[in-house]
């Protein structure tokens, strides 16, 4: 898959169809393999996770150009990579603040 036809899923609102070429499949393996199967951002905090998903760094509908480098993709667990996209602050409840009184008694 070339750059003109990853422009044309953008703009169709397609881009699923470019996680599914073969392109992406392949460049996919080598991020997880170059990073041992491990969660890069888990490991950037001095903890340790499995790299499941692999994540571009430049958001591929801003920076098409970039969709198949490898220097732009690092692999993430799935937490991580739903916090990277804010994916499940719809469902987190905020805790509202307990009342404190002024005595505190």
């Amino acid at each position: 898959m070339d750059i003109k036809q990853i422009k044309k899923l953008i703009i169709e609102d397609k881009l699923v169809k470019f996680y599914q070429c073969k392109s992406w499949r392949i460049l996919r393996l080598q991020a997880l393999e170059r990073d041992n199967y491990e969660c890069q951002e888990c490991k950037r905090k001095g903890k340790v996770g499995p790299g499941q998903n692999v994540h571009h760094i430049m958001e591929v509908k801003t920076y098409p150009y970039l969709a198949l480098d490898l220097k732009n993709v690092e692999s993430v667990c799935v937490n991580c990579h739903n916090k990277e996209h804010k994916r499940l602050e719809k469902y987190i409840r905020k805790k509202k603040p307990k009342f404190i009184n002024e005595e505190r008694w």
